[in-house]
């Protein structure tokens, strides 16, 4: 028997997440341990503690491994684990992209990319079910100190690797240096309207 009160909510909730707002969604703590003013953005420094991740590495461009990624992720989260139990969504998605990787029988190289849902705070490595689907992997995040640049609108690759290019840019005339390669995160749904998307790309930094 369907549930009125959570039709309603999940109802608002998707609405909400046409336009941005993201209703009870869970995003890990931090610290604001400094400020970069830039008339291209301004960056902050955040700390974070250690927390837990669901994480998966797909072979394919950055776009279809988003895709591909979130799907698998979710099935995880959605029941698809050995307590078949429902986890919360939390924000951000993170992306990863790394080198290239070249199948011994491919004519060309294949990129690869990590994608990361965190768990709730609640849930621990010891506490969370494990996967069903062998390509999930759970892992122990540790606490870190991050250059963060905020953006809106467009998050294609080439969007991404531009902010980045920033970030690297205000980050070499400041006292924060770069310790760790780039991350893209992202906080809503892609049919969330453009202009009301928050996305960021993270660099860890010492300190």
């Amino acid at each position: 028997m369907l549930d009125i009160k959570e039709v309603v909510s999940q109802g608002l909730g998707f609405a909400g997440s046409i336009v941005g707002i993201r209703w009870g969604t869970e995003e890990p703590r931090y610290v604001v341990v400094d400020t970069i003013r830039d008339e291209d953005g301004d960056v902050e420094i955040r700390r974070y503690d250690a927390r837990v991740a669901a994480e998966t590495t797909v072979d394919a461009d950055e776009d279809a491994a988003r895709n591909v990624g979130f799907r698998r992720l979710a099935g995880y989260i959605f029941g698809g684990n050995s307590g078949g139990a429902k986890i919360d969504m939390t924000a951000p998605v993170t992306q990863r992209t790394g080198g290239q990787k070249i199948a011994m029988t491919a004519p060309v190289a294949q990129q690869q990319s990590t994608i990361r849902f965190f768990m709730p705070a609640k849930w621990t490595l010891d506490t969370l079910p494990q996967p069903n689907d062998g390509r999930v992997r759970l892992v122990e995040v540790p606490g870190e100190t991050v250059a963060v640049l905020k953006f809106s609108g467009d998050r294609s690759p080439a969007e991404v690797e531009r902010r980045t290019q920033v970030l690297r840019r205000i980050l070499s005339g400041s006292a924060h240096q770069p310790a760790g390669d780039a991350v893209a995160w992202f906080y809503d749904p892609p049919f969330t309207l453009p202009f009301r998307r928050r996305n960021e790309v993270v660099i860890p930094v010492e300190g």
